[in-house]
Parts: C-alpha cells; structure tokens; sequence
C-alpha cells in the first residue's frame, strides 16, 4: 500500500526530470546551432550552404594558401589607385562606390567568409589581421581602372578578422572576362594599421569560384559574355589556377534568387 501511495509522487517526479532534460537538449540544440552562425553568416545563400551541399568546392586548409599574381588591377598602390586610402574602405558590404559616387554594383548577391588560421601554430584563428578583397563586376570590369568605372570604387573592401579568425564580405558573383577563370582577388595584412598599401602585405591570394555556380549565375541577366567567355576557359588552362586550386576554391551553396553564400578557411 505504501509502494502504491509513492507511486503517483514518483511517477510526477520522473515526468519533471523528463522535461528538464528535454529543455536541456532543446538548448543544447540551439546552442549547437548558434556555433554555426559565425562560419556561414545570415542570408538565403549562408545559410544554404551552413545545411550542407558544397558546390565543387572544398572547406580550405590549415595548409599555407598558395600565392598568386594580385593580378593588374590590385587597387592597392602598388599598381596606380590606392584604394586602401579611400574613406570608407573598411567595411562588410562593398557593392556601393565610396567617395562622391552613389554607384553601385549589380549583379546577385554573394556573402562570402573568410576563416584565417595560422599554419605555423597548430590551425589557431588568426586575429586582428586585414583582409582586403577586390574582384570584377557582372561585365568583367575592375573600379578605378576599367573604361568607364575609374571613377567607381566598388566591389573593394577591408574587414578585420574577429577573435574566430572570420571576416565576412557582402558582394555580388563576379562576371567571367575573357581568358580568366571566374576568381576573387585578397591580400592579408598584419593589422588594419598597416593595410594601407600592398608593400605591406604578407599574402596574396584568389579564389576559384566553382563552375556549376558560375553557370547558374551568368544564365541569369546583367552577366553579358560570361557564359561565352566562361565555354572558353578553364581551370587546366587559367594561368592562375593550372597548377591546381584545390586550397582556393570555397564552397558554394545558394540559388540566382535567394543568393549565393561562399566559404572558405585560409591558411596563412
């Protein structure tokens, strides 16, 4: 009689502990998928690409990433324009001209993030380091060098890599010009004091943007000749990238309409 009466007092204490450890794996679960936020970042493409479903691409190395030509419209004063010097040039979202311009570039939209890590010292973060990070518009033309945009400054920009070693950068698809393959230009500096010219960087590098997302992106409209200039030209032939690309190439989750997340971890 006695087991009996205890059994209702037992049976509300199992239900109780029940729903504890319930509401702890809940937490637990959304605690898990907070982690994810700073590799992926927020929007449709981000957050694609953070469910899973790389597009050709890989998740970068701890192995030094290689380092590449910062091509003929670095920006960065080592080749004419200094856009390092520009007001305004350390920032996230790099579609819009600075200076005395409102242009800016079209094209869909990229969310592209960058994890440093020190291949010296066992894959830390690297923090407190400048990225600065320059590419193409939707026609293949550079800011501050190509005919009719020298005035434009788009599409360049400076972040600080946070205690993660992330920087994160909101963009569009580049275009794909002839003899190129489809890439992102970046050089990493020590500090944000010293991105202030390409003397003083200590990586340079480019991103080989993987092929099925490229043909998806120029099938829509604003991307005149990339399709044409993209049939034309590929990684075995780039002049960048022949010798392989397997450390430069992000993956790439996203559609035309939601847009495109990219990422990839860089090994400095």
């Amino acid at each position: 009689m006695r087991q009996r009466h205890d059994h209702p007092a037992r049976l509300a204490r199992d239900l109780d502990a029940l729903v504890r450890q319930s509401d702890r794996r809940e937490v637990l679960r959304l605690l898990g998928a907070a982690t994810l936020l700073p590799l992926f970042g927020c929007g449709g493409g981000t957050d694609a690409l953070a469910a899973g479903g790389p597009d050709g691409g890989t998740n970068g190395s701890c192995t030094r990433v290689p380092e590449e030509t910062a091509g003929p419209f670095p920006g960065d004063g080592s080749n004419g324009p200094n856009a390092l010097a520009l007001s305004g040039i350390l920032r996230s979202d790099v579609r819009a001209s600075l200076g005395g311009s409102s242009a800016v570039a079209a094209g869909v939209p990229l969310t592209l993030t960058l994890t440093l890590v020190r291949t010296a010292s066992s894959c830390a973060p690297v923090v407190g380091a400048a990225v600065y990070l320059w590419h193409c518009d939707a026609l293949g033309r550079y800011s501050l060098y190509s005919s009719g945009v020298t005035a434009e400054s788009w599409l360049r920009g400076v972040q600080v890599t946070d205690a993660l070693g992330q920087v994160r950068f909101t963009t569009i698809f580049p275009g794909c010009y002839s003899g190129r393959w489809p890439h992102i230009h970046f050089e990493v500096y020590p500090s944000l004091a010293t991105a202030t010219t390409g003397a003083n960087r200590q990586a340079t590098s480019q991103l080989a943007l993987p092929q099925s997302a490229c043909a998806e992106v120029y099938a829509s409209s604003g991307y005149t000749g990339s399709t044409a200039n993209l049939a034309g030209v590929s990684l075995a032939t780039d002049n960048v990238f022949q010798d392989g690309a397997t450390l430069e190439t992000p993956m790439v989750s996203g559609s035309v309409s939601a847009g495109y997340g990219a990422a990839l971890t860089v090994g400095v």
